[in-house]
């Protein structure tokens, strides 16, 4: 199948002003991701990332995008970063078995925060191939990708944390890392993107910058003062912020720091981390953020016209996740969305207004104007001690993760997907093991039980003192320029027409009966 057939071929439309240039945008999305279950009362509902498809449909914007449908990552692909036996051990831990291997549970922080569900390994297989997929369609000539399953960003080498198991990003970023010098990372999900920060605190190649809710807030970790280590000293840049903050004082503080940050870094590609729990209203946020200040943050990043990976993240109140992440896939592809939503199979979820934008609430700033130019002053400090734009020298570049050729001899491209053919990707080493800081139990949990529950601040602070060394994947050399593999090799379905596979038993069969309305 031709890419150019598929709507109009990825390129945006044209938006109003000075960021009006064309961008080719792709999307992935799997149809069974919804299908996935944390569990009656968990905060967490891949439902949402199904909301959010459904939106895009009915506005009409996987018209205007090349969308495929995620190859699932394989053991191996997932070994890049995870140890070994924690990836053995998702891959065979079920529902029925768990409670014969209580002490893997406990050492793989399985459990509360992160159960194991029908279909787990799959799930974190999905999405994870999903970012990877985006990283390599930017390596070959993307301008976008979007990925809303992934962004999952407290998954740590061995151990789940936050209802995240597989850290997508950190694999994404590596693959990235294959042709780019330097990638950025940047996180505006309320909790510290904590996971990521760890996999690259001691280099240089990857610029990590996290604006989070901070103090007595999960996971406890962000402080202004961790800054990175030895080689990655400086290459770590924390925001701390405080409860109530609002789109004013957010933009104040992330456009000139993320100015800096593009000066002085000079990143070959950006992966934003689009986390729809700084929004006003989360079911477990605290922050005052409008759809329209969230997303301003992606139309400030998307204007430095450096390739873009969109990740989606934490989000707990889904109809207004879906709504923020339907909003910001417009603004990658230059478009405004109109306020009136489209009748669609999820319209319920919008009422009584029927809109995309929500008004933030009363609730209190808690951010003074003179923290915020403090913590600003701080991080920009920190970044005049950065030399331009570090130099690496040139060697032979990791192993390029090849997808499978499409079957030309097949009558319908939309049946081509095969699981058993996915990513091609050399078996690397996975990362060291890091000197995290203790935390504390109370730290560890994120979840909220009852949405009548009074919210959480998931935690007590711990002490903030700077890191000892931790180590990085060992995979994440300098790449050297060779001519790109075939960029169309990954099977592509035409815009708004990705078929869902036959249900399979490890999931929940009845998704309507899963996911209760908010």
């Amino acid at each position: 199948m031709d890419q150019s057939s598929a709507g109009a071929g990825g390129n945006s439309l044209t938006s109003v002003g000075p960021d009006a240039q064309k961008r080719r945008v792709c999307y992935f999305y799997d149809p069974e991701v919804g299908n996935y279950y944390y569990g009656q009362g968990h905060p967490m509902k891949p439902h949402r990332v199904r909301m959010t498809h459904s939106l895009l449909a009915h506005y009409g914007l996987l018209d205007q995008m090349q969308v495929f449908r995620p190859h699932p990552a394989r053991d191996r692909d997932l070994c890049r970063f995870h140890a070994d036996d924690y990836i053995a051990f998702l891959r065979t831990v079920t529902p029925e078995t768990q409670h014969e291997q209580i002490r893997s549970l406990k050492r793989f922080n399985v459990g509360e925060d992160c159960p194991v569900f029908d279909g787990l390994y799959t799930y974190c297989q999905t999405y994870a191939g999903a970012s990877v997929g985006g990283a390599v369609k930017l390596n070959h000539g993307h301008d976008i990708a979007i990925n809303w399953s992934g962004g999952l960003h407290h998954a740590k080498k061995c151990e789940a944390s936050g209802f995240c198991y597989v850290n997508d990003i950190v694999l994404a970023i590596l693959e990235l890392l294959k042709y780019q010098e330097r990638v950025l990372y940047v996180d505006i999900d309320i909790h510290h993107g904590d996971g990521v920060e760890e996999a690259f605190y001691t280099t240089n190649r990857v610029m990590t910058v996290s604006f989070h809710k901070f103090g007595d807030y999960f996971p406890g970790t962000g402080d202004i003062r961790d800054i990175g280590y030895s080689e990655g000293k400086y290459y770590c840049l924390n925001v701390p912020l405080d409860d109530g903050i609002d789109d004013e004082s957010y933009l104040f503080i992330f456009k000139p720091i993320m100015s800096k940050v593009m000066e002085m870094f000079r990143p070959g590609a950006v992966v934003l981390q689009c986390g729809a729990d700084s929004l006003s209203g989360d079911r477990l946020g605290c922050f005052n953020l409008s759809i329209k200040g969230h997303a301003e943050c992606v139309k400030f990043m998307r204007s430095f016209n450096v390739p873009l990976l969109l990740l989606g993240g934490g989000g707990y109140t889904i109809r207004n996740v879906a709504r923020c992440w339907c909003y910001e896939t417009g603004v990658a592809l230059g478009q405004e969305i109109e306020d009136k939503m489209p009748v669609s199979e999820y319209y319920e979820y919008f009422g009584p207004d029927y809109t995309i934008h929500v008004a933030p609430s009363n609730m209190e700033n808690k951010n003074t104007h003179q923290q915020l130019q403090d913590i600003k002053c701080k991080i920009v400090d920190n970044l005049s001690k950065l030399q331009h734009a570090p130099s690496v020298q040139f060697q032979e570049r990791a192993p390029e993760t090849k997808l499978p050729e499409p079957d030309e001899d097949q009558e319908d491209p939309d049946e081509r997907h095969d699981p058993d053919s996915d990513m091609e990707l050399d078996y690397h080493k996975p990362l060291e093991a890091s000197a995290r800081r203790s935390l504390t139990e109370g730290n560890r949990v994120k979840r909220e039980f009852s949405e009548m529950e009074t919210k959480d601040q998931h935690g007590s602070r711990v002490t903030t003192e700077h890191r000892g060394p931790e180590h990085m994947a060992e995979d994440i050399a300098p790449s050297k320029q060779t001519p790109p593999a075939d960029a169309n090799a990954m099977a592509m379905y035409a815009p708004g027409s990705v078929k869902a596979e036959p249900e399979s038993s490890t999931k929940l069969p009845d998704p309507s009966a899963m996911h209760q309305k908010p």
